[in-house]
C-alpha cells in the first residue's frame, strides 16, 4: 500500500492556535467566495457603527441628564420634568437604534457566513471527488474530515461572530477613549496606567496558562486515543482477560489529564477574577480621584458619572479584541488548509476512448457486406470502445483483454514496488495473483483501474493503451470485490444497485441470487428494503461480503477484480459463493487475489509474486509439478504472511 504522509494529532493536521502563512492572500480568496454578498458588508459596517455609536452616545447623555436636569431639580416642589422626559426618550431611542442595528448586523452576517460556507463545502466535496487516490492514501480519514468540521466551523465563527465583534470592539475602544479624553485627560491617564497593569497580569498568567493548556490537550489526546483503541479492541481485551491492566493504564493516563487540567483551569479561572478585581480597583481609584476633582471644582458630577460609565466599557472590549484576533488567525489558518486541499491537482485524464452501447449492423447495411459494430443509444448489453479523437474510426469491441509489458512502478520515486511485470490476460481467462503481503498484488489491480498511472512499461486493454481510455469509462468496464467491504447508508437494494444505478429491482434480485445473498436478505426484517447504517453493522461480515459480490454482479462487467472476495465467510458460505462466482466469471476476464489457494485451483494462469517480481507462472498443475514456491505454499511448507 502507498505510504502515509505526516499527520497531526488525531489525524487533524495542524492544531488549534496555528497561524496562517499568507493572511492577505487567504482573505482575498475568502472574499471571492462571498461573491455578490460582499455588498452586504456595507450595511454590516454601518450597523456596527450605529450599534457601537449608540452605546457611546447613550453613555455621554448621562452628563447633561445629571448636570442640566437631575441636580437642578433636586429640592423643587413642582419640578418641570418635560425636558428631562424628552432626554430620556432620546436616550431610549438611541439605545433602541443600537439594538436594532445589532440585530440586523447579526442577521446579515449569518446570511453571509452560511452562504459562503455553502459554496466552500460544495466546492470542497466536488473537488475531493476529482482528487486521485494518492491524495487519500497519504492522509488519514480524520485529517480529511477535519476540513469539513473543525476548519469550516472556525470559518463560520469568524465570519458570523469574530469579525463583527472585533470591529465593534475596535470602534468602541476608540470611541470610548476619545470621549474619556474629552471628558478628563487626567482621569484617562490613570485608567491607561491601570490597563497597563492589567495587561501585564494577563501576559504573566497567560504565558503559564498557555503551556498548561497545551499539556492538557496533549494528555486529552492520549486519553481519547486510548479509549478509542480499547473500544475497538474490546473483544481482544476480554478474550485475554486484560481488563485489569487496561484499567490501570487508563487510570494513569486519566491522572495525568486530571493534573494538567487542574493546572490549566486553575490559571484560567484565576485570570477572570483577577481581571474583574483589577477592573473594580480601577473603577474605585477613578471614582476617588474624580470625587476629589469634583470637590476641588475641576469636574462636575455629570462628567464624572459619564466617565465612570466609560471606564466600565473600556477594559472589556480590549480583552475581547485579543481573543477575537486569535480566533480570526486560527480561522484563517483553517482556511489555508481548506484552500491547500482545493489547490491539489485533480486526477488528470487525457483519455480519448469512451465506452458506448453497441449493436451489430446487418451485412446489407455495410459497404463491404460484413457485419460491423455501430453505436446504439439504448442499453444493448454489448459494449465497445469509441475513439472521440477519430469519429470515423471503427468501434473496438469490449472483450476484456489485458496485457502488462515491462511494467515497473513505485508509489514513491525512490522506492520501486513492481519490477518488470509481464502478463497477458486473454478474454475470459481467470488470472490469480499469489504472494505474501507487500509483494505487489494489490498494486497490479491499482494500475489496472488507473488509481495510479505507470511511468515505465505499458498496459493495454483490448489493444488500447490504458492511458488512452477515459478513467470513468475504464472503471465502468471493471467490477471489484474488495476484502474490506464498504456499505453505504440506504436499503439493501440501494447498496446492490450501487454497482449499476440503472438496474431494475428484478436485476438487483437476480444479482443477489447469483451471489447467494438472496436467502439471507429475505430473512431480514424488511427484505430488500431493509435499511443499512453504520457500514452494515446490523449484519455479519460475511453477509456484507455477499452484498459486495452482488453489487459486482449487478454491474455485469467484462473484467472482474476479486481481492480476497471470500476472506470473511465460512467454508460452507464460501462454497455457495464460489458456485455463484463461477457463473459470474463465465466469459469474463478475472483477476483474483487470494490467500486461500484452494479457491484458485481452476485458474487459467497463476502468478506468484515476491517483492514486486513474478517468480513463477503457470496453471495449478504446472506449478505443482515445478515444486517451487507455489508448491510450498499449497502443501503448507511455506505460509503466506
Amino acid at each position: 500500500m502507498p505510504p502515509h504522509g505526516p499527520r497531526g494529532p488525531h489525524g487533524h493536521g495542524m492544531g488549534k492556535g496555528a497561524k496562517p502563512k499568507d493572511v492577505k492572500k487567504t482573505i482575498r480568496r475568502l472574499l471571492s467566495y462571498i461573491g455578490e454578498k460582499r455588498l452586504l458588508l456595507v450595511p454590516v459596517v454601518i450597523c456596527v457603527l450605529l450599534s457601537s455609536g449608540a452605546s457611546i452616545a447613550g453613555t455621554y447623555l448621562l452628563k447633561p441628564a445629571l448636570n442640566l436636569y437631575i441636580i437642578p431639580l433636586i429640592g423643587q416642589e413642582n419640578p418641570d420634568l418635560s425636558a428631562f422626559l424628552l432626554l430620556l426618550l432620546i436616550m431610549a431611542a438611541i439605545y433602541l437604534l443600537g439594538v436594532v442595528a445589532n440585530y440586523v448586523n447579526s442577521r446579515l452576517m449569518l446570511t453571509i457566513s452560511t452562504g459562503t460556507l455553502l459554496k466552500i463545502r460544495k466546492e470542497m466535496f466536488r473537488h475531493m471527488e476529482r482528487l486521485p487516490l494518492r491524495y487519500f492514501d497519504s492522509r488519514t480519514h480524520g485529517e480529511t474530515m477535519s476540513l469539513y468540521t473543525n476548519d469550516t466551523d472556525t470559518l463560520r465563527d469568524m465570519l458570523s461572530q469574530s469579525i463583527p465583534q472585533l470591529l465593534s470592539s475596535l470602534i468602541t475602544v476608540v470611541g470610548v477613549f476619545t470621549m474619556m479624553v474629552i471628558l478628563s485627560p487626567i482621569l484617562t491617564l490613570l485608567v491607561v496606567l491601570m490597563i497597563g497593569v492589567m495587561f501585564l497580569c494577563i501576559a504573566t498568567v497567560g504565558k503559564r496558562s498557555a503551556k498548561a493548556f497545551r499539556d492538557q490537550q496533549k494528555n486529552l489526546s492520549a486519553v481519547n486515543g486510548y479509549i478509542e483503541e480499547m473500544i475497538e479492541g474490546q473483544r481482544v481485551v476480554k478474550v485475554f482477560c486484560h481488563e485489569r491492566e487496561s484499567k490501570e493504564a487508563f487510570a494513569q493516563l486519566n491522572q495525568q489529564l486530571r493534573e494538567s487540567s487542574a493546572r490549566a483551569n486553575s490559571l484560567a479561572n484565576i485570570l477572570m477574577p483577577m481581571m474583574g478585581n483589577l477592573s473594580h480597583i480601577n473603577y474605585a481609584l477613578t471614582a476617588m480621584a474624580g470625587a476629589l476633582m469634583v470637590i476641588s471644582g475641576w469636574l462636575d458630577i455629570g462628567t464624572i458619572a459619564s466617565f465612570l460609565q466609560y471606564t466600565r466599557s473600556f477594559s472589556m472590549p480590549i480583552t475581547q479584541m485579543s481573543q477575537q484576533f486569535n480566533g480570526i488567525l486560527n480561522a484563517l489558518a483553517g482556511a489555508e488548509r481548506i484552500f491547500a486541499m482545493l489547490d491539489q491537482e485533480p486526477e488528470s485524464d487525457q483519455g480519448s476512448y469512451v465506452l458506448v452501447n453497441a449493436v451489430e449492423s446487418s451485412p446489407a447495411a455495410s459497404a463491404d457486406g460484413k457485419p460491423h459494430l455501430v453505436e446504439a443509444f439504448t442499453r444493448t448489453g454489448t459494449w465497445a470502445w469509441r475513439n472521440t479523437d477519430d469519429p470515423d474510426a471503427p468501434l473496438i469491441p469490449l472483450r476484456g483483454e489485458v496485457i502488462f509489458k515491462d511494467v515497473s512502478f513505485g508509489y514513491e520515486a525512490e522506492k520501486t514496488v513492481l519490477h518488470d511485470i509481464n502478463l497477458v490476460a486473454r478474454p475470459g481467462q481467470k488470472v490469480a495473483l499469489v504472494g505474501s503481503t507487500g509483494s505487489g498484488k494489490t498494486t497490479i489491480t491499482n494500475l489496472l483501474t488507473r488509481f495510479y498511472d505507470i511511468e515505465e512499461g505499458s498496459i493495454t486493454y483490448d489493444g488500447i493503451p490504458l492511458k488512452s481510455i477515459r478513467k470513468a469509462d475504464l472503471r465502468r468496464s471493471l467490477g471489484m470485490v474488495l476484502q474490506d467491504t464498504h456499505l453505504f447508508t440506504g436499503s439493501v437494494s440501494d447498496n446492490i444497485r450501487f454497482g449499476n444505478p440503472e438496474a431494475s429491482q428484478v436485476q438487483v434480485e437476480s444479482a443477489a441470487r447469483l451471489a447467494n445473498a438472496d436467502s439471507f436478505i429475505h430473512h431480514l426484517e424488511q427484505g430488500y428494503d431493509t435499511r443499512l447504517t453504520a457500514d452494515g453493522g446490523s449484519i455479519s461480515q460475511g453477509q456484507r461480503q455477499l452484498l459486495s459480490i452482488a453489487r459486482a454482479a449487478a454491474a455485469n462487467p467484462p473484467v472482474l477484480i476479486l481481492d480476497e472476495a471470500t476472506s470473511s465467510v465460512d467454508t460452507r458460505t464460501e462454497t455457495l459463493i464460489q458456485r455463484g462466482m463461477d457463473k459470474l466469471m463465465e466469459g469474463r476476464t478475472v483477476f483474483v487475489i487470494a490467500h486461500r489457494l484452494s479457491t484458485i485451483r481452476n485458474a487459467d494462469l497463476i502468478l506468484v509474486l515476491e517483492q514486486g517480481r513474478i517468480i513463477e507462472r503457470g496453471n495449478h498443475q504446472q506449478l505443482i509439478d515445478q515444486r517451487g514456491r507455489y508448491y510450498q505454499l499449497y502443501t503448507g511448507m511455506f505460509e503466506l504472511e
